[in-house]
């Protein structure tokens, strides 16, 4: 049986699937790691970390016995945001360790930009806007602080390029993340952005040249490596992208409309379209499938299931610590939540625990309960959190529309939430839509092997897959849907009355450490 690996480098974990011709995983392996954070909002990783994870996950999926390594066609490495891409010199070995995704020690450069370069422009050009999250910044952050790196640094590579250099032997970067750099890709000419970068004082020289689809055959495998893992010499490697739009793809999104929330640890929400508007505070790249027309446009939240890990263990530790397995706590919260009207009886939770993403964009902002009474339990202050995250979901899905996009009328949900029956119905109320969720796990890594399987012709993404089982979970309740307005729009208040506020004290906290 023939089959193809995808491959997902994670922030904290790698993982590679080996799927079959309808894109059913066969067998799947993870290895973990961490983020290094030296510094206070600093977050980088050795590219080392990353193949060394790349090994063993794609040795222990060829060790299986169902896995022929023989019938291997080809392979596909989807990335976490690589923020300032890793620093390699001619010899393509690295020189200072990733500043990814989470990293937000560019905070001076993103205040150089805003008072020195026409932000309409920017966003005109890049279909994206100014923050510490993009790459381009970072890169400045590079230069100014780290010159001798930035003096011997020949490129600056996102972790699946660099990974497909080890792989093939080939630079080239993808589409998709060039275009998550943002403030150097030019979104309408698919081509980096002299402009800018002259404007931003980055080189060109240090961006890769070769820049292909991300479905797209950069080279074929390497025959030491072949002969290494049991694979057959030369067999395509797959340019890949950026995860989040890979997971996007593992949920079956293919065209314009078609959306999906990735709800774990953050929440990404994110759709297919065709053309962008930076003012609305989204970030866009080209997508993963078809890169040449379709754009990938999502919106996310810092701390989504991290606010409810949070919360749970904050204010619910003891009650984990005596139970006899893990999600006691979560079983004894959900019954009587679920029981409370919408709006937890007078709460509101802003999910801002470090700082905010889209659409606000706010490293200062913080989170809050509002409404808190003596009469409020433990599962009030639950339910609040929950309709707190879906609240920016819903902030974001709305940030989405209006740019123009015509979504599909129900809406796919992956990820750790799917676990809570609850949590779902809270989502069809607050975005007034249906939800879906696979039975499967469906993951970034899934929407590689997908895009190797096309590559290699043996997937054709124009047809249905049989890769999952799609269900309806829950749809919106018409009363509830008619309250949850009513909040929204006192949520969408809180933020801009709180930001002053919230900005003093993170200066009081900052000037008394």
């Amino acid at each position: 049986m023939e089959t193809v690996i995808g491959i997902d480098i994670g922030t904290q974990s790698t993982k590679a699937v080996v799927i079959d011709s309808q894109g059913r995983i066969l067998t799947e392996y993870s290895q973990g790691y961490r983020v290094d954070t030296p510094r206070p909002l600093w977050a980088e990783q050795w590219p080392d970390t990353w193949w060394q994870a790349v090994l063993v996950c794609l040795r222990r999926c060829l060790d299986h016995p169902g896995v022929n390594p023989a019938s291997v066609k080809g392979l596909c490495v989807s990335s976490l945001y690589g923020g300032s891409g890793i620093p390699v010199d001619s010899e393509i070995t690295p020189l200072h360790p990733c500043l990814i995704w989470m990293d937000r020690r560019a905070e001076t450069q993103v205040q150089w930009v805003k008072e020195h370069i026409d932000l309409d422009q920017l966003g005109d050009i890049t279909g994206n806007g100014v923050d510490s999250y993009y790459g381009f910044t970072k890169m400045m952050w590079l230069k100014a602080e780290q010159p001798e790196v930035w003096e011997q640094t020949r490129y600056l590579l996102p972790p699946n390029s660099y990974i497909n250099y080890l792989l093939c032997g080939e630079i080239a970067i993808d589409h998709c993340s060039a275009g998550n750099i943002g403030g150097i890709y030019d979104l309408v000419a698919r081509a980096w952005s002299q402009e800018m970068l002259d404007a931003l004082g980055l080189d060109r020289n240090k961006l890769p040249a070769q820049l292909v689809d991300s479905g797209s055959v950069v080279g074929g495998l390497l025959p030491s490596l072949a002969e290494s893992l049991g694979l057959r010499s030369s067999i395509p490697i797959v340019a890949g992208g950026v995860d989040a739009a890979m997971a996007t793809l593992a949920a079956g999104a293919t065209r314009p409309g078609n959306h999906v929330a990735m709800i774990g640890t953050s929440m990404c929400w994110g759709v297919i379209n065709k053309r962008v508007d930076a003012r609305h505070g989204l970030i866009s790249m080209p997508h993963v499938l078809n890169s040449d027309r379709d754009l990938y446009t999502f919106g996310g939240a810092l701390t989504a299931g991290a606010s409810v890990s949070w919360y749970v263990d904050t204010f619910c530790g003891e009650d984990k610590a005596a139970a006899s397995e893990v999600g006691s706590a979560f079983e004894q919260l959900e019954p009587p939540a679920r029981e409370l009207p919408p709006g937890a009886n007078g709460l509101l939770f802003l999910p801002y625990l470090m700082g905010e993403r889209s659409p606000v964009w706010d490293a200062k902002a913080s989170a809050c309960f509002i409404g808190l009474s003596l009469y409020h339990r433990r599962h009030h202050l639950y339910r609040a959190v929950l309709e707190g995250v879906t609240f920016a979901l819903r902030h974001n899905i709305e940030a989405g529309t209006q740019q123009g996009v015509t979504l599909d009328d129900h809406l796919i949900v992956v990820g750790g939430a799917t676990q809570s029956d609850l949590w779902m119905q809270i989502i069809a109320d607050v975005t007034r839509m249906p939800v879906y969720t696979y039975q499967e796990n469906v993951e970034a890594a899934l929407g590689a092997g997908l895009l190797a399987g096309q590559a290699t012709g043996l997937i054709n993404l124009a047809k249905p897959l049989q890769h999952g089982n799609l269900v309806e979970r829950s749809v919106p309740s018409e009363d509830a849907a008619r309250h949850y307005d009513k909040l929204f729009t006192l949520y969408c208040q809180l933020y801009p009355t709180l930001k002053p506020i919230m900005h003093r004290l993170n200066s009081n906290h900052k000037s008394s450490e």
